[in-house]
């Protein structure tokens, strides 16, 4: 009777445990998940945007899901971040920076490839 139970508690503590421990144990196992996130996070992405764009709002959604930090440009708002959008030759929004290369439109694969993901 005790030894059932005792297994019960064991299998309990187990499953929490790896619960836990669930994304170092991802980790472990698929490394190149590790490369991934180290790109995310050294990532230099800027976003140009406006206040009313839908595809700014959609552009800055998929940047969150995906856990990449961006820097966003409020293109109404910030004399010097339209002097760089223009430098850069922007001409619509959304507009994206990632590491130097330039996208255009809401276009996740093409932000995805900048980042070589």
């Amino acid at each position: 009777m005790l030894g059932g139970v005792l297994k019960k508690v064991l299998l309990v503590l187990l499953v929490v445990v790896i619960f836990e421990n669930w994304g170092k144990i991802e980790r472990l196992f698929n490394p190149s998940q590790v490369v991934a996130e180290q790109v995310r996070a050294n990532a230099r992405v800027t976003l140009y945007t406006t206040p009313w764009c839908g595809y700014c709002k959609q552009t800055q959604r998929f940047l969150d899901q995906k856990g990449i930090p961006y820097k966003t440009v409020d293109l109404e708002k910030d004399a010097e971040g339209r002097k760089a959008y223009q430098a850069l030759g922007g001409g619509g929004i959304p507009f994206v920076d990632v590491n130097g290369t330039l996208v255009r439109d809401y276009n996740p694969d093409a932000i995805m490839e900048a980042l070589k993901l």
